[in-house]
């Protein structure tokens, strides 16, 4: 097998992975939603200008930008993934349902996404983040999100999805795939801070508030 032949293989399979598969992921997002009737619980004050953090479990992170979209209509948000390959792809799915991607993760690249966070957040730009991601453990929460609320000065929600039915798959996390034609239940958390609170205190009410909806599951 020639050198060529191998370069263009390996080409063919990049170009696949990294963009074929997102814009297919996509697809597949937008259909779940359209053939599910939907049900919004959202906060009793208007957040559409406010900043915010957004926190979502890892598991339940696939219909969260559609929640996003519908929650602040002219929001702008831009999510912490990881910098591994699934992190990319991740983050080009994200791209086509309206959600920018900030590279690193509490296990890489951690210095540069809490940097490239608090310059979104000071700019205006929403920042969405998996408190337990990218590798668990489930409903763990790690200390990036604190660090970025208590510097910035910025209030949390929690964003949250309930289908009626859905694939649970087998990965760490419990990822969950609603199936079309049901319902879902989508949830946006009144706003909190954790600015005057020590650090184990503030990752125990951040817990607390995501397992709310977590727990009806």
């Amino acid at each position: 097998m020639s050198k060529d032949f191998k370069l263009m293989k390996k080409k063919i399979k990049h170009y696949l992975y990294f963009t074929v598969l997102p814009f297919i992921l996509q697809i597949i997002v937008r259909l779940i939603h359209l053939t599910n009737k939907k049900t919004y619980h959202y906060p009793t004050k208007n957040l559409e200008n406010e900043n915010l953090i957004v926190a979502m479990w890892h598991g339940d992170l696939l219909m969260q930008p559609l929640n996003y979209r519908h929650f602040k209509k002219n929001g702008e948000i831009k999510v912490i993934v990881s910098q591994h390959k699934d992190g990319e792809i991740i983050r080009k799915v994200c791209d086509y349902l309206g959600v920018g991607g900030l590279s690193g993760s509490s296990s890489k690249g951690g210095a540069k996404a809490l940097i490239g966070a608090i310059k979104a957040l000071k700019s205006g730009i929403d920042v969405a983040i998996t408190p337990d991601g990218p590798r668990g453990p489930i409903y763990s929460v790690a200390d990036g999100i604190v660090l970025l609320a208590q510097k910035t000065k910025t209030p949390i929600v929690v964003l949250s999805s309930i289908p009626t039915s859905y694939w649970q798959m087998k990965s760490w996390d419990k990822f969950i795939v609603p199936k079309p034609f049901g319902k879902i239940d989508f949830y946006v958390s009144e706003p909190f801070d954790v600015e005057k609170l020590e650090l184990e205190d503030a990752k125990n009410l951040i817990s607390s508030k995501m397992m709310e909806n977590q727990l009806k599951k």
